[in-house]
């Protein structure tokens, strides 16, 4: 069969994802409560059973990151050695922030360091001590962390698209460790898992929006807040991104994602000067400080023997590790695609640091001036963390011009945060098309809207902690896959490296031999190469 032909079916992975997203909705549709209470008990045991490996995992990500940008593997380029960058690099760092930049910053930007203030890891609730763990505690969950899972999976997909040729697809990416038996059922079973665990993890973000648009609408104009309402939300925008889906306005979205950091970006500047700008100036450099000091520690400490923290972490650091793990092959995806032509030094070093330094901003603005807010008010601690934000901008001048302003960023967030992602879940159930088509789209951009719905449906006044359940049970199975790209990353750009001659120091000759030459002319040097190694550097 000819792969026109070919591509014009539905893939496999996209029938057994359909089927398995299917049964999900199904089942929270017809036993909402028995779901509920099934999901939670599952993300109990395995926030009981597996902290501890979220921890180890999470943490060697980091470090694994750490050695690509020492390891002369940081030298190879994400692409071949004629290819330039496709962006310029002031555009590729916004892009960079813009895509784990989403509901979530604006959702937990001042509810979860107030949340830390009167409910802190360790210190006494309601302290100056409680205010620095709410600024670590924010920096650590949103920072480094965060976006190491998201640049391994990026980074994989990269080397393996830009370098290797293979198609945009995480099951090509192991090919160094599993040969050509990714083209077969174990490839679809690992592609399918990927789209599953995307599908919670936006899912998840989206259910957050809907909960934060009408936790603003009931704040300032007295909507109800309620399933129903909830429903009406996410149909709204669910019929926009999938009207942009189907007609293909992919120069609107990308307005509709620069008004996104225009938003943010008036949100943020107003919020710094209207707020206590001082104190969070202040607050910025000592919670950075006191981040960085206890980076290690925090890495690693699953709070054995003290049930304050222990508790806290299932709440917050538990959930952000497993809700980042399910969001990274869609994220990965996307730093992958405009990150052509940068060297893997250049990756790492930038999706570590631009975005970690802005949340580090964007945490001290918003959790200090509703920490601030909150003391003058007390009653704003007890609103449900939806709401938290517009009752914070309540206090201070221009409130009701900035929850405005608030409001239209989370939808249009919701907006792009849904179309980007019916595009990446059509590539992954299209042969890794870049080009899905639109009735693929549709399938994903109603099946996100569903899960979205049912889990609020399912969590009733809980919705949030089913969210959370739905984010770390998802990316459990998925963590072996993120094993498994770095195992076939590091196995792959090592032998190159050794094929180069890259050391700390290089043979500047063999380089630049290499680079003004075509691989077709090293023909000689490959043979001699095959008598040393097992395996030559694929592509070469």
């Amino acid at each position: 069969m000819n792969n026109s032909v070919e591509k014009r079916k539905f893939s496999k992975v996209f029938i057994y994802s359909a089927i398995a997203v299917a049964i999900l909705v199904l089942l929270g549709a017809i036993w909402p409560v028995q779901f509920n209470n099934i999901a939670g008990s599952i993300s109990g045991w395995i926030t009981e059973h597996f902290g501890w490996y979220y921890m180890i995992l999470t943490t060697f990500i980091v470090f694994f990151c750490l050695f690509l940008i020492l390891s002369p593997i940081g030298k190879l380029k994400l692409g071949k050695p004629e290819d330039e960058p496709e962006f310029r690099t002031i555009s590729w760092l916004a892009m960079l922030f813009s895509a784990g930049m989403g509901i979530g910053l604006v959702f937990y930007g001042a509810s979860e360091p107030m949340s830390h203030y009167i409910a802190p890891a360790e210190a006494e609730p309601e302290t100056r001590a409680a205010i620095l763990d709410a600024m670590r505690g924010s920096f650590l969950h949103w920072g480094i962390h965060a976006w190491a899972i998201y640049g391994v999976v990026g980074l994989s997909l990269a080397y393996s698209q830009f370098r290797r040729g293979e198609v945009g697809l995480l099951s090509k990416a192991l090919r160094p460790i599993f040969g050509d038996r990714v083209d077969g059922a174990l490839g679809v079973a690992i592609d399918v898992l990927a789209v599953f665990a995307t599908v919670v993890g936006v899912a998840v973000s989206l259910g957050v929006g809907a909960l934060q648009i009408n936790g603003g609408l009931n704040y300032l104009f007295g909507i109800p807040t309620n399933l129903f309402v909830q429903g009406i939300i996410i149909v709204i925008v669910t019929a926009l991104f999938l009207y942009s889906a189907w007609s293909g306005l992919s120069k609107g979205i990308q307005y509709l994602s620069n008004v996104n950091m225009i938003l943010a970006g008036i949100l943020l500047i107003a919020v710094l000067i209207i707020g206590p700008t001082m104190l969070i100036l202040n607050m910025m450099t000592s919670g950075t400080g006191a981040y960085l000091q206890s980076f290690l520690f925090n890495s690693f400490d699953v709070a054995a023997l003290n049930d304050q923290k222990n508790a806290w972490m299932a709440d917050w650091t538990l959930y952000y590790w497993g809700w980042w793990m399910s969001w990274s092959p869609f994220v990965g995806i996307f730093i992958a695609r405009v990150s052509k032509g940068r060297t893997i030094r250049e990756f790492i070093v930038a999706v570590l640091l631009v975005p970690t330094v802005i949340g580090i901003i964007w945490f001290a603005a918003f959790g200090m001036t509703g920490i601030t807010a909150g003391q003058g008010a007390p009653e704003i601690f007890s609103l449900a963390p939806e709401q938290q934000l517009f009752a914070v901008f309540d206090q201070i001048p221009l409130g009701l011009i900035l929850s405005l302003i608030a409001l239209v960023l989370i939808a249009c967030f919701f907006i792009t945060s849904a179309d980007s992602a019916t595009f990446v879940l059509g590539m992954q159930t299209s042969f890794g098309s870049l080009t899905p088509s639109g009735k693929v789209k549709i399938v994903w951009g109603l099946s996100l809207a569903a899960i979205a719905f049912i889990l609020l449906f399912a969590g009733g006044e809980t919705g949030l902690d089913a969210l959370q359940a739905a984010a770390i049970t998802a990316a459990l199975p998925f963590s072996i896959v993120v094993i498994l790209l770095i195992a076939a990353l590091y196995k792959d750009a090592n032998q190159e490296r050794k094929y180069l001659g890259l050391t700390i120091t290089p043979n500047k000759e063999r380089l630049q031999d290499y680079r003004e030459n075509s691989p077709e002319e090293h023909e000689e040097e490959v043979k001699a190469f095959l008598e040393q190694e097992d395996e030559p550097p694929r592509g070469i």
